[in-house]
């Protein structure tokens, strides 16, 4: 036990997580943790410049190492501009703890309460009840030890997640007696026990019997680090493997038996290959709408084994014939146990040549590679200039869509992008959180124009901070996505999307001190990423590309995958 201030036992207990950044911005209402920070050698502050962004930095953070990110700001608006990136970790299941300081609660010699309509006041534990795992608000000093550890273990157990912890001034700057240990003291918080015996021996009679099995993984598998097991699963069984959008790069996409992602924008191997599927394993998955399009058409020949640790995911979308609620590594290994009795490892099948057929015939990557600037041949050369183990992020929108269908992932935790909410502005904050966790493998943000311009003041960060970053800005002066809905579904009545060529990236790069090149060739595009990689400072670059160009094919609403539309 010792006698500390809130906001000291509150670092201290940041320490024993071994926590060794936060992403933040100060504010009068959390001041005292930033008095206590000063001079602090053991956990590094990074001022971001927007506090959405420092949300997204420690989320890009927890993505690339798989550790808890930390992001803080200060009360009232501080603490409702952490609300998108929260609302992004939620959906995309990444585990961030968010600090938020708070007007002083109600105590001893408080001039001010929280109820009172005070300066800077709102209920960020309202506001984010829906968008959390949980959220905290110790009232004594006293708790801070125990809130965090709970916290943290909320937040990275299970199925990973956001948590809030909001604190008042007042307990900040009070002093107590503190006492710091491992406990963890959860009524009611219970993980999903081993998986269920009778299901694995279920699922292995159906995959073992299956003649057309189709593997299909999601970012649980990447979170539970099951990568290996679905390689193994997929040799075993011959099985192709697509993967969801937050799945990309679970299951390396240059295997032979990799049909790149399902979806409205997604691989037409997969989406045609999925609807002649008789046994569907499916792994870490929620089966959102982008990556089923029609619920009713999804793998409608398919018996369906759905592995996840959420047992709300089960049913929910899809109706499934063996749910096993566990861990997607612990359960696969006990499935690939399990089936590899049943089964011997086959040298081919006819399931095979026809994955093999379809691949040929409609894989986007074994067409013809133009070599103009055109997004499928620019992100074709960044696969070959980057190492294995960069990361890539991509911002929202035609870019990320792109990246999806021509960037080939290969490792897990190297392809990090906004899924379930979409958020414009994600992928750059993301890509410093990613260098700052892997500071020694090159990481760049495939980005938008218009998504870019949302986070670009996050390049004074980049640059004051030393945290060096590509930013591959596909430029086509328009909001592409949307413009596209509208050119396809809309009769072409352009709407609110024309961004004309303001800013100039290359002097607005220049302007925060990094650099800004400009490539307007295949040849200029190679020699810039080059420069990008080899420079010490964040590096913009600048492609302009056709504002009509379309990412094909397309899924349209209500249809189902094989319905794809496009020429690509």
């Amino acid at each position: 036990m010792a006698k500390m201030t809130g906001a000291r036992a509150l670092l201290e207990s940041l320490e024993h997580q071994k926590v060794e950044v936060i992403f933040g911005i100060l504010g009068g209402a959390i001041l005292p943790v930033y008095d206590e920070l000063c001079g602090n050698k053991k956990i590094r502050h990074i001022l971001a410049r927007h506090e959405q962004c420092a949300a997204h930095e420690a989320e890009g953070y927890a993505r690339a190492s798989g550790r808890a990110g930390v992001c803080m700001a200060t009360s009232g608006p501080g603490a409702t501009n952490l609300v998108t990136g929260i609302a992004n970790a939620y959906m995309d299941s990444s585990p961030i703890v968010a600090l938020t300081g708070q007007i002083p609660a109600s105590g001893v010699n408080t001039s001010y309460m929280i109820g009172r309509d005070a300066f800077q006041e709102a209920d960020i534990i309202g506001i984010t009840t829906a968008i959390t795992k949980y959220s905290y608000q110790p009232r004594t000093v006293a708790e801070i030890p125990l809130t965090v550890n709970n916290a943290f273990y909320i937040a990275t157990t299970g199925r990973p997640g956001p948590v809030l912890i909001d604190l008042p001034k007042n307990v900040q700057s009070a002093s107590a007696e503190v006492e710091f240990t491992n406990k963890i003291d959860l009524r009611g918080y219970k993980l999903p026990t081993e998986p269920d015996l009778a299901r694995i021996a279920e699922a292995s009679d159906l995959l073992a019997k299956a003649k057309f099995p189709l593997i299909l993984a999601g970012g649980g598998v990447i979170i539970a680090g099951a990568s290996e097991e679905l390689v193994k699963m997929s040799d075993l069984l011959m099985a192709p493997v697509a993967t969801t959008f937050m799945g990309k790069g679970a299951f390396p996409e240059n295997h032979p038996l990799s049909l790149g992602s399902i979806g409205m924008h997604g691989n037409p191997a997969a989406n045609k290959l999925m609807g002649e599927a008789d046994v569907l394993l499916a792994a870490g998955t929620r089966f959102s709408d982008r990556a089923t399009a029609n619920l009713d058409s999804f793998a409608p020949n398919a018996k369906k084994i759905h592995i996840d640790i959420d047992n709300a995911e089960i049913n929910k979308n899809i109706e499934i014939d063996v749910p096993i609620v566990a861990d997607a590594k612990v359960s696969m290994k006990m499935l690939y146990a399990a089936t590899s009795q049943k089964l011997k490892k086959g040298e081919g099948t006819a399931w095979t040549k026809r994955v093999k057929e379809a691949k040929e015939q409609l894989s986007p990557l074994l067409k013809d590679l133009p070599r103009d600037l055109v997004p499928k041949s620019l992100l074709t050369e960044l696969r070959k200039l980057l190492p294995e183990s960069s990361i890539v992020t991509t911002e929202v929108g035609q870019n990320q869509m792109w990246s999806a269908l021509y960037f080939q992932a290969l490792k897990p935790r190297t392809f990090i992008s906004s899924g379930g909410l979409g958020t414009m502005g994600f992928g750059f904050p993301a890509a410093i959180g990613a260098k700052v966790a892997c500071p020694d493998r090159a990481v760049v943000d495939v980005a938008g124009d218009g998504s870019f311009i949302m986070s670009e003041q996050e390049l004074a960060c980049s640059v004051t901070e030393n945290i060096p970053v590509t930013v591959i800005v596909l430029n086509n002066s328009i909001l592409g996505m949307v413009a596209q809905w509208q050119r396809m579904l809309y009769k072409r009545r352009y709407m609110a999307v024309h961004l004309g060529k303001t800013p100039d990236f290359v002097k607005l790069a220049e302007a925060y001190g990094a650099q800004g090149l400009r490539a307007t060739s295949i040849e200029e595009f190679h020699k810039a990423v080059k420069t990008a990689l080899a420079s010490k400072v964040t590096t913009v670059i600048d492609v302009p590309i056709g504002s009509e160009t379309d990412v094909v094919p397309f899924v349209p609403p209500g249809c189902g995958l094989p319905q794809q539309i496009g020429d690509y």
